[in-house]
């Protein structure tokens, strides 16, 4: 397996600490579980949705935590509907599962729902107004106005 290096990167650059041990510890923990199986879309400019495929699991047994940039989602079981009756062939899933996902700064999870197997949860990205770029007047008084979109906004500009 390649071994992605990234120590001269390090060296010139400040503040990336963190997208350097992510790829890093990605590439060292690819362990090939692919369950559940999920996808992963970009809705909006700032909008997300993953969708795990959870067939065979209720609400109830469904933990979705959202912690500082980390996503986890977890599936357990009941014991009872474990050794509920004695299968001939037992196709789908019924093991607990752990899927992680790193999320960007200003990234929450807005809702999350789960119809027909499928586990949606939507995600936004939400930059605080501190945050977002201000065009700044030259030597004037006139008051900070919000760059949207590349252009300060009409209400702000009168």
């Amino acid at each position: 397996m390649n071994r992605l290096d990234f120590t001269p990167y390090r060296r010139s650059t400040v503040g990336f600490d963190r997208l350097f041990d992510l790829l890093e510890n990605n590439a060292r923990g690819s362990s090939g579980d692919n369950y559940p199986p999920f996808n992963i879309e970009r809705r909006d400019e700032d909008a997300y949705r993953i969708t795990l495929a959870v067939a065979g699991f209720k609400s109830s047994e469904i933990d979705i935590t959202a912690q500082q940039n980390l996503l986890v989602i977890q599936g357990r079981k009941a014991e009872e509907a474990q050794n509920a009756g004695q299968f001939l062939h037992l196709g789908i899933a019924q093991r607990g599962f752990e899927r992680r996902f790193e999320l960007a700064d200003f990234v929450r999870v807005e809702s999350a729902g789960l119809e027909d197997g499928l586990l949606v949860i939507d995600l936004v990205r939400e930059v605080p107004e501190a945050m977002k770029p201000r065009k700044i007047a030259i030597g004037g008084t006139q008051p900070l106005s919000v760059i949207d979109g590349g252009a300060a906004s009409e209400a702000d500009a009168a």
